[in-house]
């Protein structure tokens, strides 16, 4: 499995920026897709954002246009930039590691994943 922590979080009004940022640590980093998740009160862990090996990447609806994943394998660094950010971004973030090393496709769905984040809130007041 992969370490993970993420770091970033906090307050922010609409319409702002925010960037996360997640250190891995373990297993091949360099072979292995990364995603982000958030989970807001009351509510399922849903996805948000992956990124392969390759640079390949695949965002949710709701996201799509306004966030963007990227990696750097030298620092083992995973980054979520979250901008025009609004009330409904408002959750905990999660990074998480695909539990296939190497894999082509972009994972998507939680089950996809093994190794999970402490979480860092992000909170986007109106």
């Amino acid at each position: 499995q992969v370490s993970l922590v993420e770091s970033g979080g906090g307050l922010v009004q609409a319409g702002g920026s925010l960037r996360l940022s997640c250190a891995a640590s373990g297993r091949t980093f360099s072979r292995t897709a990364m995603g982000w998740f958030r989970q807001a009160p009351g509510k399922e862990r849903e996805f948000v954002a992956a990124i392969n090996w390759i640079l390949n990447t695949y965002y949710a609806n709701s996201v799509n246009g306004r966030f963007t994943i990227s990696r750097d394998n030298a620092k083992n660094m995973v980054y979520l930039q979250m901008n025009s950010l609004k009330p409904e971004d408002t959750a905990v973030y999660y990074c998480a590691a695909d539990k296939v090393v190497g894999r082509i496709s972009i994972p998507r769905e939680r089950t996809d994943f093994d190794s999970w984040g402490q979480g860092t809130q992000v909170t986007v007041s109106s």
